[in-house]
């Protein structure tokens, strides 16, 4: 059964677009436009003061045959919508902004999610030698689906998305197109309709069924020998000529980097700990025993300016980083890691002892484990590695990095939990072996500097703002409460 309904543009023209019951309000708007020579990007469809929701079809959206929408100009800035994504079985959620295309909604949500690959992923054919073939995604929105270069390239306002949340659903097709070739397409497609775009990513073909997107890492050496040390790269040290490396000398052979950093050293393929910490001798923690004035917890009014900036700060609105801002807040992220060459890990004992390794960014947490089962009594108790602010349980697996997989940065804790299997007997008997037992030493409590009360008024945060004299007077300008509250008396009371 056909229906129609009767658009009225802001010059009071008309156009009657006939409507099935499947047909989605967005053609509906891109049809009345095309008959008026209007550009349908720049309109809303508005029915009885209310604006209509292009995304849903005709017979869900309350209309009735011979409704008259009218024609109202879209807002000039692109509105925040909040996406839901859904693909294999996984939801993701991100904000974006109306004026992006359904591609470069997929790429948003590949940067935020580090193993979510939705614009390269490919199958290979066993018919054809195992060449991998593009899986082209289709986006899902209310029952409407989006598939193809043409309507990948849709902004979201296109597609009847400007305001509120929305739900996309994604799935992938097999094609007849290689990788490489599909992705060159879609690149030249995207340059010829906005040049503003950036180009796809190039990934890697792998040799799995599913074209997945990695984390970037280093590759994993080989398990060093009783004999030889765990080199560390060296970030200053100029890349060797190509002629050097073919004249067969061996690197073994080179002169070793004094600037390189030292780890800890190797014993029998075992990590031996830098520092070996004995369980303190008081139950009272040694914090107590520091005595910090009072003063240094008093706010000043630079602490409260401080504060009123922050909130100012979180009620503006802030513009959503594009394409490159991102990947250049991820390459600046990948630099900072590429800068830490040694990690400081300290691992606390159930016995309130404790041990301290100086790590390589190329060690793993199978390497940890390895080494804190080194100093252990009875290495054969099951035991896992947490950190304290995370609760993040590090596993006991070769092939995770503890700069790249956990950020470990400069100094980590961790503390050693036995599993349930072990008794408590085993919990209470001693956690060290003699060797390292006989190394062990208190830990160095740091001196906290005491600061005064003169000191604390001559602090920077509080010369930074106001000498104290002057908080004295503002406070005397402050009205008199007991004049003050005469204004908020009810009439009729004294």
């Amino acid at each position: 059964m056909s229906a129609h309904v009767e658009v009225v543009s802001t010059d009071f023209r008309r156009a009657k677009v006939k409507v099935l019951p499947g047909t989605y309000l967005v053609d509906v708007l891109n049809e009345a436009c095309k008959k008026l020579n209007l550009n349908g990007d720049r309109y809303l469809l508005k029915h009885k003061q209310r604006v209509v929701d292009l995304t849903v079809p005709y017979r869900t959206s309350g209309l009735t045959s011979g409704a008259k929408l009218e024609l109202i100009q879209k807002s000039s800035s692109p509105s925040v919508i909040s996406i839901g994504l859904d693909v294999d079985g996984k939801r993701f959620t991100k904000k974006l902004t109306s004026d992006m295309s359904l591609w470069q909604v997929l790429r948003q949500f590949e940067t935020a999610e580090r193993d979510l690959n939705l614009t390269g992923r490919a199958s290979p054919k066993s018919s054809d030698g195992g060449q991998l073939y593009f899986d082209s995604p289709i986006i899902n929105i209310m029952g409407k689906t989006f598939e193809g270069v043409s309507d990948l390239a849709k902004t979201l306002s296109q597609c009847g998305i400007n305001t509120g949340s929305i739900r996309l659903v994604v799935t992938f097709q097999a094609t007849d197109k290689t990788l490489s070739e599909a992705l060159g397409e879609i690149d030249q497609y995207l340059v010829d309709v906005d040049p503003s775009q950036p180009p796809t990513k190039k990934e890697k073909p792998a040799t799995d069924t599913t074209l997945e997107a990695l984390p970037q890492q280093e590759p994993i050496a080989p398990a060093p020998t009783a004999t030889e040390t765990i080199p560390e790269p060296s970030i200053d040290a100029p890349p060797k000529p190509q002629a050097q490396q073919d004249s067969g000398d061996p690197i073994a052979g080179e002169p070793m980097d004094l600037d390189q950093p030292l780890t800890s050293p190797l014993i029998d393929g075992v990590l031996q700990p830098v520092e070996v910490f004995a369980a303190p001798t008081s139950s009272t923690p040694a914090a107590v025993n520091v005595h910090v004035d009072e003063a240094v917890y008093e706010p000043t009014i630079a602490h409260a300016q401080l504060r009123q900036k922050q909130l100012l700060a979180k009620t503006q609105n802030k513009r959503l980083k594009s394409d490159a801002e991102l990947a250049a807040v991820a390459a600046e992220e990948a630099a900072r890691l590429d800068r830490i060459t040694t990690l400081d890990v300290r691992v606390r004992f159930p016995d309130g002892t404790s041990s301290k390794w100086t790590l390589g960014p190329t060690h793993t947490a199978g390497d940890l484990y390895t080494a804190v089962r080194g100093v252990m009594a009875r290495p054969e108790l099951p035991f896992q590695l947490v950190m304290p602010a995370t609760r993040t349980h590090v596993e006991d697996s070769g092939a995770k990095l503890l700069l790249r997989h956990y950020r470990f940065t400069g100094r980590e804790l961790l503390n050693l939990l036995f599993e349930e299997g072990v008794s408590a007997e085993e919990r209470r008997a001693a956690f060290l072996k003699e060797e390292a037992a006989r190394r062990a030493h208190q830990l160095p409590v740091p001196d906290v500097p005491q600061v005064g009360l003169d000191e604390a008024a001559d602090s920077p945060a509080e010369s930074s703002s106001k000498p104290a004299d002057s908080g004295r007077s503002e406070s005397k300008k402050l009205p008199d409460m007991k004049k003050l509250s005469k204004f908020f008396k009810l009439p009729g009371k004294k």
